[in-house]
């Protein structure tokens, strides 16, 4: 049975500071789940446990029921994908071939044929290139594909790591502030994008969205998931956590202590 990712108990300490304590949350299958709270509430750290980046001192993580300790070589392979914090594109490579190396944990004709240049390499990489291909006209930016990243606008860039982390045809798509350094328009655009993921007809996928915006996250999650200080301190609907008192506290305090 598909019950997806779940986090179970999760505590993480960095020396004596509490970066998480007791974190419970879950991501079904085809819902867009999101992570929010104020500056340190915990939240970059959540999503580097789940990457396998840190290891939490208490609780466990699991996929369809079936412990999971991630480690980030291996996430493709069970079905995760992740964009990060900036876009994390390859300078020296075309929009194209970005794409291409999100997909490269499926090719099938394997090293041997690849190294050789055996017909079966060339056949695969004809499919990956087509794939990659769809996925850039599906996101409207295929006429960039020949194009070096850095000549692009940021929005631009943006989809195109979006693009080569759908590549990897995930099951669960983690997402980690993809809206910074988005202008509103591009916002909106992207809030159409993220809401079409687990809708698609070929390869629908779950999403985590770590986000600090919240005009994206109300306007694409099922489900909001709100730390403090590292704790849970509201899980629900958005509106569910719009009308929460103790999220209103959580940011009104973190608004003042900014304007100290």
């Amino acid at each position: 049975m598909d019950r997806g990712l779940e986090l179970h108990h999760i505590g993480v300490r960095f020396g004596g500071l509490t970066a998480l304590d007791d974190v419970s949350l879950r991501v079904p299958p085809n819902r867009v789940v999101g992570v929010i709270g104020p500056n340190g509430a915990g939240k970059t750290t959540l999503f580097n446990v789940i990457c396998g980046f840190v290891a939490p001192h208490t609780g466990s993580l699991t996929l369809d029921g079936r412990p999971l300790r991630p480690r980030p070589h291996r996430l493709t392979r069970l079905g995760i994908a992740r964009t990060l914090q900036g876009t994390g594109l390859f300078a020296g490579l075309t929009v194209l071939e970005n794409v291409l190396t999100g997909a490269s944990h499926t090719a099938r004709a394997g090293f041997a044929a690849a190294l050789f240049g055996l017909p079966a390499s060339d056949r695969d990489e004809r499919r990956l290139r087509r794939q990659a291909l769809d996925i850039l006209d599906g996101l409207g930016i295929a006429e960039h594909a020949e194009a070096a990243p850095g000549t692009l606008p940021f929005a631009v860039r943006q989809r195109v790591a979006l693009a080569r982390a759908l590549a990897a045809r995930p099951r669960l798509l983690l997402l980690d502030e993809p809206a910074g350094g988005l202008g509103g328009d591009d916002i909106a655009d992207l809030a159409e994008l993220v809401r079409q993921l687990p809708r698609r007809d070929d390869d629908p996928c779950a999403v985590l969205l770590v986000e600090h915006h919240m005009d994206l996250v109300m306007a694409v999650c099922d489900e909001l998931v709100v730390l403090d200080f590292g704790r849970v301190i509201a899980a629900g609907t958005p509106d569910e956590i719009r009308d929460d008192p103790a999220v209103t506290d959580a940011y009104l305090g973190a608004m003042v202590e900014e304007a100290l």
